[in-house]
C-alpha cells in the first residue's frame, strides 16, 4: 500500500509523540504498560476511560500524572453520595452588575477542564452521575437553558472500586457505553514492587513534566482517522461486534448462553479507532485483524450485558470477548 512521504513523516512524528508522552508517564507509573497505552490511544480517539481495580494500585495517580504530562487543565472530582451535579456543572448564582443591578452568574463547576478525574465514580447518585452524559457525549452542559461548551480537548477517565459495593451505584448502560475502553488495574508484578519501593520510599518521588499540549493531541486525532481500514478487515470488525448478540446469526454459542444484550455501534466506532492507532504504533500505514482483535476486550467488555445464567456461573465479559475471538472465522461477512 502506497503512502505518500508526507504521511509517512507524519506517522514517524506520531509514534515519536506517543512514545514521548509514554516514557513521561512511565517515569512515574511502574508497568502498567499495556493500561497506559489504551489511556493514550482513548486520549488520542477523543474517548472516556473508566479504570476499574482494588484500592491502591495507582488509579487515581495514573490519571494525575497523564494530566502533568499535558499541557492541559486537570481538575479533580470525588464521588461522595451528597454530591450533587451542580457541584460538577456549576450553577446561577446572583451577582452585581457595574450600575448596581443584580444579575444571575453562572459560575463554572469542576466539569470545565481538558482532563478530568472522576473518582469513586460510582459512589454518586444515578442523578449526579447522569450530569456527566452531556458532556461526555456532546462536550458541553446546560444551565438554565444556556449551552455551555467545554474546551477541547476533553478527556474523563473515572475510576471504580469493585470492592466494598455497599452503597454504591452502578453505572447506568447508557452512562457505560459513552466510555471508549473500559481497563482493568491489575496488582502489580514482584519485580514492579520493587521498583515502586526505590522510587517511593528511597529518594524524592518523580514527577512528569509537560511534555504535549491539546493542540498536538487535536492533530494526532485527526491524523488517526486518516489510517486506511480495507473492506475485508473492516466488515470482520462488524463481524466481532454483531457476534456479541444472542439473537444475531454469527452470534457463538457462548454469546447465545450467556449474554442478554451485546455492544452498539459505538463500541463498533471505539473498535476501528482504537485499532486505526494501534496500527501506527506498530509502524503499518493500513488496519490489520490483529489490530482489532487487540483492542476487541478494552472497548467491548463494558458493553456486554450479560444473562442472569452467566452472572450466576461467574463468567467474565473478557472470557466471552475471548471466546468470540476464537470461534469468528477472519473470513466473516468478507464477502457479504
Amino acid at each position: 500500500m502506497s503512502v505518500d512521504d508526507e504521511l509517512k513523516q507524519s506517522l514517524d512524528d506520531f509514534r515519536r509523540d506517543f512514545q514521548r508522552l509514554r516514557a513521561e508517564v512511565s517515569k512515574v507509573i511502574v508497568g502498567q504498560l499495556e493500561i497506559l497505552d489504551d489511556m493514550l490511544i482513548s486520549l488520542i480517539a477523543g474517548g472516556h476511560v473508566l479504570l476499574e481495580g482494588v484500592p491502591g494500585l495507582g488509579k487515581t495517580l495514573t490519571v494525575r500524572t497523564l494530566a502533568d504530562a499535558l499541557h492541559l487543565k486537570f481538575h479533580r472530582i470525588q464521588f461522595t453520595p451528597d454530591l450533587m451535579p451542580a457541584d460538577l456543572i456549576g450553577t446561577q448564582v446572583i451577582g452585581e452588575s457595574d450600575d448596581g443591578r443584580r444579575v444571575f452568574e453562572f459560575q463554572r463547576g469542576p466539569i470545565f477542564a481538558n482532563v478530568l478525574l472522576a473518582d469513586e465514580i460510582n459512589r454518586a447518585t444515578p442523578k449526579t452521575q447522569s450530569a456527566l452524559l452531556e458532556a461526555m457525549q456532546e462536550h458541553s452542559v446546560t444551565v438554565a437553558g444556556v449551552t455551555h461548551r467545554l474546551s477541547e480537548p476533553f478527556f474523563v477517565m473515572a475510576t471504580q472500586n469493585p470492592l466494598e459495593m455497599e452503597g454504591t451505584y452502578p453505572l447506568p448502560e447508557a452512562q457505560l457505553d459513552r466510555f471508549f475502553c473500559k481497563l482493568m488495574v491489575k496488582y502489580p508484578t514482584v519485580t514492579d514492587l520493587e521498583m515502586i519501593l526505590d522510587r517511593t520510599t528511597e529518594s524524592a518521588n518523580p514527577r512528569a513534566t509537560a511534555v504535549m499540549t491539546g493542540e498536538r493531541v487535536l492533530e494526532m486525532s485527526k491524523l488517526a482517522r486518516q489510517i486506511p481500514i480495507a473492506a475485508d478487515v473492516r466488515r470482520y470488525g462488524i463481524a466481532l461486534v454483531v457476534a456479541t448478540h444472542p439473537e444475531h446469526e454469527l452470534s457463538v454459542p457462548v454469546t447465545k448462553k450467556y449474554v442478554r444484550f451485546g455492544a452498539s455501534p459505538r463500541g463498533l466506532q471505539a473498535l476501528i479507532l482504537g485499532a486505526k492507532i494501534r496500527a501506527i504504533l506498530d509502524n503499518r500505514y493500513h488496519v490489520a485483524r490483529e489490530d482489532l482483535r487487540t483492542m476487541a476486550a478494552p472497548v467491548l467488555r463494558h458493553r456486554l450485558i450479560l444473562n442472569f445464567e452467566g452472572q450466576a456461573e461467574g463468567i467474565l465479559a473478557d472470557d466471552v470477548v475471548e471466546k468470540i475471538i476464537a470461534t469468528l472465522p477472519e473470513t466473516a461477512l468478507a464477502t457479504a
